[in-house]
């Protein structure tokens, strides 16, 4: 079952915003793992080497109130002495219950060690003799002193361990805040590419089905109107086209019904005008008998009434055999300057009395194409009755013909001077019954029937047709057919 656009809009947010929460759950962690170590170094090591140096500071003391005592026994300098003792004591302790590793621990015991050593030094030497004191004080002092340089280096040794520590902690703190920083900058980019990527796709898969829906609807407004949405498409798309579709062949409908009327009047219209035509000029030559001027002219008007009607009529046949796909075409080399000429001279006695100047603008040699010489014969008839119908009095109508040898093309062009073709009814000119704004003030209305005519044959040859036009200046309309050689027909 094909998804609806809600739901592919749905979808796609869906699995963006997923991505992107993925993201920022790494980046989350990450963040987590840093402050991870931070608090480590914060709240373990740092207090760690706080402790150490106060052991390290109330153990100087220690011994500065030790040396005092031994110099002036006074009970004040053994207080002092005893009260650095207990807060040694204190610190150490506390530092032996935290969490600590074996080096750490084997440290500290060291330290603890060595300060019962100093204190046992320390009470035996006030143990002995006041007399004997000063002959061991020069042994004592270099015992004391052997005793503190143990301690200190020990507890120098406790605090580089942590330093050590701290150290690599800040270094994996900052490996892993630079890994961190890139893994989440590609997961980012990478995250930013799928995302474009999917809202493309879901862009594609909705606008190429609508694409195709505009070409359908434009391809309909050009006349075919069985032209059908294929492929796959979203739901809301595919209700749409099968409206569309119904439309197109409710309008296919209208049309072949009006193809239908027009092609069944023009046929029985055909028949009685044939005879109108044929009666006018048997009055016209006097076979009843004699006509008075007043008769003559009323006679030649209707003779050229029912000539134009059935002009008409056989425009909207062949239109319609054409539509229908049933109109046959007798392909042959044809001499498109012969052709020219004779279309040219057909109406060079209405340019006369119009006082219009027809050009015929081509190479002396002659240009053989391959095409049914009646119908394009039709073409430039109807090419050159319009350039003259809309060209005022004394203007210049030519028919140029240029060939083009390299792209095996022969280019046609019908210039007039008349009042020229607004932009906006350019893209309309080749539609049936299309009657343009423009008017001029001796041009009759037309049927809107002959460039559209003209379009049909042209590309039954497999040509183009095209027309350039500006208001104030004149209109050109051009076409282009296959060049062939004399009595080649393929």
């Amino acid at each position: 079952m094909r998804l609806s656009i809600f739901w592919r809009l749905v979808l796609t947010y869906l699995v963006i915003i997923g991505v992107m929460t993925a993201v920022n759950l790494y980046a989350l962690l990450q963040i987590r793992t840093l402050a991870g170590l931070n608090t480590e170094v914060g709240s373990h090591h740092h207090p760690e080497i706080d402790s150490a140096k106060r052991l390290l500071t109330s153990f100087y003391e220690q011994i500065q109130s030790e040396k005092k005592y031994v110099a002036v026994p006074a009970a004040i300098f053994l207080e002092h002495f005893d009260e650095e003792s207990k807060e040694f004591q204190q610190v150490l302790h506390s530092l032996q219950t935290r969490d600590a590793s074996e080096p750490e621990i084997r440290l500290l015991k060291e330290v603890e060690r060595v300060q019962q050593s100093q204190l046992s030094l320390f009470h035996a030497q006030l143990a002995e003799p006041i007399g004997k004191q000063s002959e061991s004080g020069v042994d004592y002092d270099e015992r004391r002193n052997a005793l503190a340089g143990r301690i200190s280096s020990t507890l120098r040794q406790y605090i580089g361990l942590h330093e050590a520590r701290i150290a690599v902690g800040v270094d994996e703190s900052r490996a892993s805040s630079v890994h961190a920083e890139s893994v989440t900058r590609h997961l980012v980019l990478v995250a930013l590419l799928f995302g474009l990527g999917l809202a493309a796709v879901a862009s594609y898969n909705i606008l190429r089905p609508l694409r195709r829906l505009q070409a359908v609807i434009q391809e309909m407004g050009q006349g075919n109107f069985r032209a059908s949405l294929d492929g796959q498409a979203p739901r809301e798309l595919r209700e749409l086209g099968d409206t569309v579709k119904w439309m197109g062949t409710k309008l296919q409908q209208l049309d072949d019904i009006k193809s239908e009327f027009l092609a069944h009047v023009s046929h029985e219209l055909r028949t009685p005008m044939a005879s109108i035509q044929e009666g006018t000029h048997l009055l016209l030559d006097e076979i009843p008998g004699p006509l008075t001027q007043d008769q003559r002219t009323t006679l030649r008007i209707m003779s050229d009434s029912s000539r134009r009607l059935m002009y008409l009529i056989s425009t909207i046949l062949d239109l319609s055999k054409m539509e229908a796909g049933m109109m046959e075409y007798r392909f042959a080399p044809t001499d498109l300057k012969r052709m020219a000429e004779v279309s040219v001279n057909k109406i060079r006695l209405l340019a006369d009395a119009k006082h219009v100047q027809l050009l015929v603008e081509a190479p002396v040699e002659r240009y053989w194409v391959r095409a049914d010489s009646a119908r394009i014969e039709q073409v430039l008839d109807n090419l050159l009755s319009n350039a003259l119908k809309y060209s005022p009095e004394g203007a210049v109508v030519r028919l140029h013909m240029t060939p083009g040898r390299d792209e095996g093309l022969l280019f046609v062009a019908v210039t007039d001077a008349g009042p020229g073709i607004p932009a906006e009814e350019v893209p309309h000119i080749f539609e049936r019954f299309y009657q343009g704004r423009t008017k001029t003030r001796h041009a009759s209305v037309g049927s809107g029937l002959g460039l559209a005519l003209a379009k049909k044959v042209v590309e039954a040859h497999g040509g183009r047709i095209w027309v350039d036009s500006e208001v104030g200046k004149g209109t050109t309309v051009r076409f282009i057919l296959c060049l062939t050689k004399p009595g080649v027909l393929g």
